[in-house]
């Protein structure tokens, strides 16, 4: 009894004293599904657990089916940063608020694109030749997967994608965009530039089985996000800890391994092409 005693006053003592690694309530750090469940776990598993490391306090992934549910948490409180699609972060700020953590920078730019893509046997050439078929898109709210391909068929054909596609499928995420088109279930879908060159790079069994006919214009790169009210000193300490990442041979060893560069702050301008091709289909498609 004596020695459960002791241990429990010192445990205490320590909890007292603010160690956080061992009694700060976890940090929730949401993830937007951009790709499939078991695939997030190892893209941003070695990430969120880095900056626990770093922080000294328990960081918790968050992780939810479709970006409107993180949505909803980040807007609730529940959340306090998270990292998002771009579409949702121009959403989201004028919503609620949410404020650039910083982004990930990859292939020597801190921009991406979406890829319309076919399966390699297809005699489809161009976007045009979708025209009557079937297409996969992702998220209802993501941009490469759903805002991007809804601008680029509005501009070159004056319709919506209702309307262009016989069959139109949502996959949720990109990597199963792209295996929804290697197996010919659908004739088409656009997907996330990064996550088709990382799937690429890492496990081709599907990617091979495809071939880009298309690709968008460049947009601001999907960011890390945080609410307004999260404490200044906080939110400066997880920036940092991210704007040096790629100086520290751990940092720069997962970094490498989900093939990104390092991390910038961004600006919101970068954004501002997601927000032209909204208000564009708003004006013009209905």
């Amino acid at each position: 009894m004596k020695a459960l005693a002791i241990a429990f006053a010192v445990i205490s003592t320590l909890c007292l004293a603010d160690v956080k690694a061992f009694c700060a309530e976890p940090l929730k750090f949401g993830v937007a599904a951009m790709i499939s469940p078991q695939e997030t776990v190892k893209y941003y598993d070695q990430i969120i657990d880095y900056v626990g490391k770093k922080l000294g306090r328990p960081v918790e992934m968050v992780q939810k089916r479709t970006y409107e549910e993180t949505d909803r948490l980040l807007e609730s409180g529940e959340l306090k940063l998270a990292f998002v699609c771009s579409g949702p972060y121009v959403t989201d700020k004028e919503k609620f608020g949410v404020e650039l953590l910083v982004a990930p920078q990859s292939y020597g730019e801190p921009f991406y694109y979406a890829y319309i893509i076919t399966h390699r046997s297809s005699k489809i050439r161009n976007l045009a030749g979708l025209k009557g078929k079937s297409f996969a898109f992702t998220d209802p709210k993501s941009n490469t997967g759903k805002l991007a391909p809804t601008y680029m068929i509005g501009k070159s054909f004056n319709l919506p994608p209702e309307k262009f596609f016989s069959k139109i499928i949502y996959t949720r995420t990109h990597d199963k965009a792209i295996e929804a088109v290697a197996k010919k279930i659908v004739a088409g879908a656009s997907v996330d530039s990064l996550i088709y060159n990382y799937a690429a790079s890492k496990n081709p069994r599907f990617t091979s089985q495809t071939k880009i006919i298309a690709k968008s214009p460049r947009y601001g790169i999907p960011p890390i996000v945080v609410r307004g009210d999260l404490d200044p000193v906080l939110k400066a300490r997880i920036r940092n800890i991210f704007l040096t990442m790629h100086e520290d041979p751990e940092g720069r060893e997962i970094l490498a391994g989900i093939k990104v560069d390092r991390f910038i702050v961004p600006k919101d301008a970068d954004y501002d092409s997601v927000r032209e091709m909204e208000k564009w289909l708003k004006k013009n498609i209905k």
